[in-house]
């Protein structure tokens, strides 16, 4: 399915015009090669003047070549618009599938309903497949996590996807079965419109991406701050007491949402940093995106904040078209930006 999809979409993300940034490698160097396969990085100020002496090179020379070593390592953008391909693919397929299901079933509107006849309650075929496939799925996440690329919130994304995981299968185990598909409907809902965001955030679409970023946010805030503690929360702490009393499971299951729901807060801070942003200058931090990397960030740039912080002055952060820009220029929606001094460089 995999190698399907990503048939798929390479094509796809060239008919639509992805553009590659220009990759130069760096000129052979056994010395160099071999300290960057022992630590995966850079060296700091004391490596830096050893390796020069080791390969008869100027210390200049050696960043350089660290550099450029570094982006060779870096996930391309065909590679990262391919993995949020096929994830909104899923969502689509899952969001779809999940409201066909549920939209008649009683406890999808009247939360008491989750309880009526436990834990005696028939488990239909269409929720075992719809229970599998967000199983499988999440599996797979898990699986291909050391392959995927790396993202600011990469340690939030492992304790996510550990709690979800253990969710789903509790949740089957102990059949509550009606508490999952609600809990699994209300994250499908924001989830199928991040991944599409992403895709033309690769694409530089500036106005659709922002459009779809500032429905998404909202889509995101609603069901994760409102719909799911009114909904799920209260549903398990106490609808569930009225007619059990708490055992093993109450703990473990609450436990678990509880830790999902600290996830949607950090996630929803950083949302509303970027709406506060849109609503007060009717601009957005590029740096502040949820699809931003880890390994955007490469040796360069961590020169330059080197550098200013010796100077005393302001470092400045890339943009998406590889350019500088200081922290004093902010990036309009559609896409233009606009310095106001000349501490711009385009590399």
């Amino acid at each position: 399915m995999g190698l399907v999809l990503w048939a798929v979409a390479v094509p796809l993300s060239r008919r639509l015009g992805l553009q590659e940034k220009v990759r130069r490698k760096p000129s052979p160097n056994a010395v160099l090669e071999s300290f960057y396969s022992k630590h995966q990085k850079g060296p700091d100020e004391r490596q830096l003047s050893g390796l020069a002496k080791q390969s008869d090179l100027q210390t200049r020379q050696v960043e350089r070549w660290f550099r450029s070593r570094l982006r060779q390592d870096q996930p391309s953008l065909t590679k990262k618009f391919c993995e949020a391909c096929w994830r909104s693919l899923f969502y689509i397929i899952s969001y779809t599938m999940a409201m066909a299901i549920l939209y008649n079933k009683p406890w999808t509107w009247d939360s008491r309903e989750c309880w009526t006849g436990y834990p005696q309650q028939p488990l239909v075929p269409s929720i075992y497949v719809y229970y599998i496939m967000q199983l499988s799925f999440y599996g797979s996440l898990v699986i291909t996590l050391p392959f995927d690329v790396k993202r600011k919130d990469h340690k939030m994304q492992i304790i996510h996807h550990a709690a979800t995981i253990f969710l789903i299968s509790f949740s089957y185990c102990a059949n509550y079965i009606r508490i999952g598909t609600l809990v699994m409907i209300i994250h499908d809902a924001s989830d199928c419109l991040l991944e599409p965001t992403k895709m033309f955030h690769y694409l530089k679409w500036r106005k659709i991406c922002d459009t779809l970023f500032i429905v998404f946010s909202a889509v995101f805030l609603f069901s994760r701050l409102v719909i799911f503690p009114s909904k799920v929360l209260y549903n398990t702490y106490y609808y569930s007491m009225e007619i059990y009393k708490p055992f093993l499971g109450y703990y473990l299951m609450n436990g678990s949402l509880m830790i999902l729901q600290l996830l949607h807060i950090f996630w929803s801070y950083l949302i509303v940093r970027m709406l506060g942003r849109f609503f007060v200058c009717g601009t957005m931090e590029k740096d502040l995106r949820s699809d931003s990397d880890d390994s955007e960030k490469g040796e360069e740039e961590m020169a330059q904040e080197k550098e200013a912080k010796k100077n005393g002055s302001v470092p400045s952060s890339p943009n998406s078209g590889g350019s500088y820009i200081s922290k004093d220029t902010p990036l309009q929606l559609n896409g233009s930006s606009h310095p106001t001094n000349s501490h711009t460089k385009i590399r």
